[in-house]
Parts: C-alpha cells; structure tokens; sequence
C-alpha cells in the first residue's frame, strides 16, 4: 500500500508553513501532490525528487593572497 505524507508532515520535514506550502501549490512551484477526494497528500519518492532538483548554493571558496599593488 502507497504511503502519504500529511501537509502539516511535509512542512515540519521542509520547516516552512502550511500556508506556504498552499500558496506553492497554487503557483505550481512545490512538490508534486495528489489529490485524495478533498485532501492533499503528499508521496515521499515526490517529495525526495523535489528536494533533489532545488539548485545548491555555495560553491568553493577561492582564496586570495593579498591585494593587487
């Protein structure tokens, strides 16, 4: 049987709000979702996916040795 994660469980894992979560929802930026008759719900492999695709910041340091003269 499928699992599904709640919105309140998928915003606890992402520490962001519900409400957050909705508005993602509605600009079609958030993770994939299903619909569960009026419910939304959430499947982890989904969730996984989004969170592997989200760009990275940082980078290497470079590293200078002193100012130009």
């Amino acid at each position: 049987m499928q699992s599904f994660l709640t919105e309140q469980e998928v915003s606890k894992r992402l520490n962001v709000s519900v409400a957050t979560l909705r508005r993602w929802r509605l600009e079609k930026r958030g993770p994939m979702f299903v619909k569960v008759g009026s419910l939304v719900r959430y499947r982890p492999e989904d969730l996984d996916s989004w969170i592997a695709a989200l760009p990275l910041g940082g980078g290497v340091a470079v590293m200078t040795t002193g100012a130009a003269s």
